[in-house]
């Protein structure tokens, strides 16, 4: 997988994690990161800009990576989760890597202990979400299912309650998020699925005083996560 950017750069170089190869620009001058690659003894290979240009779809900012996959987990992970409330993000279809990405760094921000995805009809993990991120997803655990509704049913046999996101729901300040939660964030265009929707115990709403009646999935995921790690948990 090929990663780019200055931030995601630093942090996967500090990570001390496999690199496989490191491609700079010819006119790239960052020292802080010259410094970082000279004091880890890594190779690099100065190349035109054009070539990496090519090599990825976003503003690479001189510094492309290739590295192995990001790591992903199973539920097992969950299982192992030593918190009196726990927190964990499951995202419904997703299909943005900009919106995932987003997530994932408002989700390591805040202290969020892992985010749950299908295997299939969902965004993957690639250099554009590793960037939006920030590198902050070498540090949030992403949990990879193959159901979402059979996933949803062992988080409540642990303990879980299911907390939605819709349109049409209660007043997202005044639930109690006094107990393990998994928030559910939907589809960009189509929200939760009816299966999801049916199986979560709140369906959590933003209100909207304002003329445009509706969020994208990252802000509204910060604005109901932030509500809950600033509560009495």
């Amino acid at each position: 997988m090929l990663i780019y950017g200055k931030n995601v750069a630093k942090e996967k170089i500090n990570s001390h994690e496999k690199i496989n190869k490191i491609y700079l620009a010819d006119k790239f001058n960052d020292k802080d990161i010259f410094d970082l690659i000279r004091k880890n003894h890594i190779k690099y290979t100065v190349v035109p800009t054009k070539v990496l240009d090519n090599k990825v779809d976003g503003l690479h900012q001189g510094i492309v990576i290739e590295v192995d996959d990001v790591q992903t987990f199973d539920f097992d992970y969950i299982t192992k989760i030593e918190k009196k409330h726990p927190l964990v993000v499951m995202l419904d279809h997703l299909e943005d890597p900009h919106n995932f990405g987003a997530i994932i760094r408002t989700c390591e921000a805040l202290g969020i202990d892992a985010i749950i995805i299908p295997n299939d009809r969902s965004v993957v993990v690639n250099g554009t979400v590793v960037k939006t991120s920030a590198g902050a997803i070498y540090n949030m655990p992403i949990v990879k299912v193959s159901n979402l509704t059979a996933t949803i049913t062992k988080l409540k046999d642990l303990g879980y309650w299911i907390v939605g996101t819709d349109m049409n729901g209660e007043d997202y300040t005044r639930i109690n998020y006094n107990s393990p939660i998994c928030l559910i964030i939907g589809n960009e265009g189509h929200g939760m699925s009816k299966i999801v929707k049916d199986n979560c115990d709140y369906i959590a709403t933003i209100p909207m005083i304002g003329k445009i009646n509706s969020l994208n999935a990252s802000v509204s995921a910060g604005i109901i996560l932030a509500r809950i790690v600033s509560g009495d948990r």
